[in-house]
């Protein structure tokens, strides 16, 4: 038997079978590159669910971790530590003047963001505790995020809802004015949909959400657990909202996790200080949230992506993919439409394509299947254009392949 089939016949005896994993073990990353247990090498086109921004062992990365670890590992949120107040001035350089909560994932801070609105709400004179999302959102799988995500195989199985959720189609203003009741505390929307199939919110959509909001005292919330830390070009998606003055549509409330970790689990629920004022001690908490080793990786990735310009680094290479792609005749009748910006794109297939994990992999490229039809492309934003091209190889001959 093989190294390789050992460690599956280990894991399926001992780990939860929650996972469509393929039989598969890595053993080794490096940048955009990853190598199995059998030695076969892979350009990674989709970093860990996103997590991994910066690829696979940075060393800036890894000597944030060292360097911290050797200082101070854990004390709680009983104490101040440095390295969450250095990470928290960071995002306030980058998002807008704010203040954080940390804990372990975009689940935990859509579930915290979530709690902030409803204090909001409930200090009106009329209570307000209800949430409108959009159909097609993945905003995380506890029984409350479930509610909140507009997929139906996701709720599957968890019967009754949590109340107080309602799903609107993603652009109606119509729909969504008439969801909204006296009752609303808050919508919440992620700049562009992951799961759903890499769908933008409309910029026009995104300015009139943030002014029905603003008249009728609803907190809007960004969830930014895909798009944040520099993914589509820009710091935070909801920079891509510019109206007509040239304003930035701001939200209430960003939240953050996957990328703003590097792959260390790390989330963010990041609000505007005059909400992040009712967050009092004993309504909300996170043991290990802040640790200081994941704080001190997480400034630091800030400081990589500005000190590089990988902002405008993934805005070019995501250009060069679009134009790349809906040029490449031997796949433009298979191509409904390719959506996305900067390092976070969708290719969106006229039909579900057979196999297209297992073809990909059999390419030495590690990609996504979501919504059916839709591969995702969200690699490391410092993968190289060399990389790049030789991955969007192996996803063109994956994609007429199938």
């Amino acid at each position: 038997m093989s190294q390789t089939a050992q460690i599956l016949e280990r894991g399926k005896k001992t780990v939860i079978g929650n996972y469509a994993r393929v039989p598969i073990v890595m053993a080794r990353g490096e940048g955009s590159a990853l190598w199995d247990t059998d030695g076969k090498e892979y350009i990674d086109l989709f970093a860990g669910f996103g997590g991994c921004v910066l690829g696979h062992c940075h060393p800036a990365l890894i000597a944030a971790a060292r360097e911290q670890s050797h200082t101070l590992w854990h004390v709680g949120n009983t104490y101040w530590t440095e390295p969450q107040i250095e990470f928290a001035e960071r995002l306030s350089k980058f998002a807008f003047t704010g203040q954080a909560f940390f804990c372990h994932s975009g689940l935990e801070a859509n579930e915290a963001a979530v709690k902030l609105a409803r204090l909001r709400g409930g200090a009106q004179a009329k209570k307000k505790w209800k949430v409108v999302s959009f159909n097609q959102s993945f905003h995380g799988r506890s029984l409350a995020m479930i509610a909140a995500t507009g997929n139906p195989q996701v709720k599957a199985g968890f019967e009754p809802a949590v109340p107080g959720f309602t799903q609107v189609d993603l652009g109606d203003l119509e729909g969504l004015t008439a969801a909204v009741d006296d009752e609303t505390a808050a919508v919440i929307v992620e700049p562009i949909q992951g799961e759903g199939g890499i769908h933008p919110v409309p910029i026009e959509f995104a300015i009139e959400l943030r002014k029905m909001c603003d008249a009728r005292q609803i907190t809007l919330i960004f969830d930014e657990v895909w798009t944040g830390c520099g993914r589509t070009g820009k710091w935070f998606g909801f920079q891509h909202f510019v109206d007509a003055f040239g304003k930035i549509v701001q939200p209430d409330i960003v939240t953050m996790g996957k990328a703003v970790g590097a792959g260390l689990p790390v989330g963010v629920m990041f609000a505007k200080p005059e909400l992040a004022a009712l967050l009092v001690p004993g309504k909300h908490g996170c043991t290990l949230g802040g640790n200081p080793i994941c704080m001190n990786v997480a400034k630091t990735i800030f400081d990589v992506i500005e000190r590089e310009r990988l902002l405008d680094h993934a805005t070019a290479l995501g250009e060069h993919a679009i134009a790349r792609l809906r040029k490449e005749s031997k796949i433009a009748h298979k191509i409904a439409e390719i959506r996305g910006r900067g390092l976070f794109l969708g290719i969106d297939l006229k039909s579900a394509p057979e196999k297209f994990l297992d073809r990909a992999l059999a390419h030495g490229i590690i990609a996504n299947l979501t919504a059916k039809t839709v591969v995702r492309l969200a690699p490391p934003i410092n993968i190289s254009k060399e990389q790049w091209d030789k991955g969007l190889d192996g996803v063109i001959a994956t994609i007429a392949e199938v």
